[in-house]
């Protein structure tokens, strides 16, 4: 009679520990509606003070976004990777910079460490010597959550809404 009751308990312990291992294991499969919500929010400021510092002209802080071996793929220009590459382009692009962009959908992942941020922008480029260049389009950013927590991007493109120019 002993042996059935420990063969019982012994059946019962085994079945508790394989549904709390399953637990576990679908937990941590997948961020919970309010760590889901808190990502969005993070990622939605986030995306905003980036926003700020590129109208600041600040480009240290417009390249802290980024991860370390991030990618931007501009139009019209060879794909953009790593730091010094993101340095150079961005260089660029804020040299007579004036504008901003907001997004306008953010999406996490299930697993809560991977998200995506849709958007439009909005800017003007004056050149030395030239008349100032207004452009408006859409963008896209895939945003990875690092091993300390942070959200940065790495992968970033943009595209514009306007024609291209007539040629002559």
């Amino acid at each position: 009679m002993k042996s059935g009751i420990r063969l019982a308990v012994s059946g019962l312990l085994v079945a508790l520990l394989v549904v709390f291992a399953t637990m576990i294991a679908v937990s941590k499969g997948a961020a919970s509606p309010d760590e889901r919500a808190a990502n969005e929010k993070a990622l939605r400021d986030a995306d905003s003070e980036w926003s700020k510092a590129a109208s600041a002209l600040d480009l240290n802080r417009t390249l802290s976004y980024y991860a370390d071996d991030a990618s931007l793929f501009p139009p019209n220009a060879p794909l953009a990777t790593g730091k010094e590459a993101l340095r150079r382009e961005w260089t660029n692009l804020l040299a007579g910079y004036s504008g901003s962009w907001q997004a306008t959908k953010v999406d996490v992942a299930r697993g809560g460490d991977l998200a995506y941020i849709m958007g439009t922008y909005n800017g003007t480029w004056t050149a030395p010597k030239s008349k100032p260049v207004k452009d408006r389009g859409k963008y896209l950013e895939v945003w990875k959550k690092q091993p300390d927590g942070k959200w940065k991007c790495v992968a970033d493109m943009y595209s514009s809404d306007l024609p291209l120019p007539a040629a002559h």
